[in-house]
């Protein structure tokens, strides 16, 4: 039989699998790619002598490649938190698909292992900007505040190396990143042993400094905007940032704009976490050819003519969710 593992290369599709397989030891084959590499399931050819395990990854954006592997006779396994207009029904599908605001990928696998691993799962959350569901399990598992501060460190880094436009923005390549994870079956283990963790934290601490000296593009009660200049801490910093600056304000929407192919914008945008409006933002990011999950979304090229409606549209709806009686996170 002939494993394929496919997963996003952030922190919580490395996490996802690293649990998966500390439970389930296969040889497999990796596919895997930066944050923007959505769409992995395209490089991947099965028969009925292949098992396909996807972690992490919109079914929405890999839905022709999945129907062609189900038609050619593979077996999948689908795991993942974001939105899904339409979940196929098949034979040799099994799917687990939750993008309630509260969950990643790494959570979701953490259920089905029944806690495992759970120390990982925790890792994805905190990387995936799920500081209060990451603390909790922490709580959960009485782990103090500084073992708390370390699995969140790991986790931020693990996802900040994911974002680049390409290989040659990061410090190591993740199909790399995942390989000297996976040796560990303590993530305390692996963020004192290995060095690469240590400079991932200091990249993202002078990245984080460059992007401070930015002024916003626009910023007001319910609203901020950040328009980066396009070089490679920009490219590698805009998750990072968009996630630190959903948590330090949690009633206001924010957005990181950053040049990307030719004329176009790669955003990343957070919801307020205090209104519940994660499923609107993905629904406004699609009308812009974008997508997302709950609370969070982006959008790969968007065409710079326009920018400015985005903002504005973006605007609009930070102000309706500011005055919603939406429940959410207080």
């Amino acid at each position: 039989m002939r494993h394929i593992d496919v997963f996003n290369g952030d922190a919580d599709g490395l996490c996802a699998l690293h649990q998966l397989r500390l439970a389930e030891p296969v040889q497999s084959e990796i596919v895997t790619g930066l944050k923007r590499e959505i769409g992995l399931l395209d490089r991947v050819r099965g028969d009925r002598q292949s098992v396909v395990t996807v972690l992490d990854l919109s079914l929405d954006r890999n839905r022709a490649a999945l129907l062609r592997l189900l038609s050619d006779g593979a077996s999948v396994h689908y795991i993942d938190h974001h939105i899904a207009c339409e979940v196929p029904t098949h034979a040799r599908l099994r799917v687990c698909i939750d993008p309630s605001p509260d969950v990643c990928t790494s959570i979701l696998v953490d259920r089905e292992l029944g806690g495992r691993f759970r120390l990982w799962a925790i890792v994805g959350a905190f990387g995936d900007g799920l500081q209060r569901c990451a603390v909790r399990m922490a709580d959960a598992m009485m782990l103090d505040q500084g073992r708390q501060a370390s699995l969140r460190a790991l986790g931020e880094a693990l996802n900040y190396n994911a974002y680049g436009d390409s290989e040659a923005d990061v410090a190591i390549q993740p199909h790399a990143l995942y390989e000297l994870l996976h040796r560990y079956v303590d993530p305390f283990e692996f963020a004192s042993r290995e060095p690469i963790v240590e400079v991932l934290a200091a990249q993202i601490g002078a990245d984080l400094q460059a992007a401070s000296q930015i002024a916003p593009l626009h910023e007001d009660d319910h609203c901020s905007v950040l328009r980066l200049p396009d070089c490679a801490w920009s490219r590698r910093v805009s998750g990072t940032l968009a996630n630190r600056l959903a948590e330090q304000n949690p009633r206001r929407a924010c957005a990181v704009i950053k040049e990307s192919l030719g004329a176009n914008y790669r955003i990343s945008v957070r919801a307020p976490r205090a209104t519940g409006a994660g499923s609107e933002l993905d629904c406004l990011c699609r009308r812009f050819g974008g997508a997302g999950r709950a609370g969070a979304a982006g959008i790969d090229q968007l065409p710079a003519a326009r920018l400015d409606e985005f903002v504005a549209e973006l605007r609009l709806a930070a102000r309706r969710w500011a005055h919603s009686s939406m429940p959410g996170e207080p």
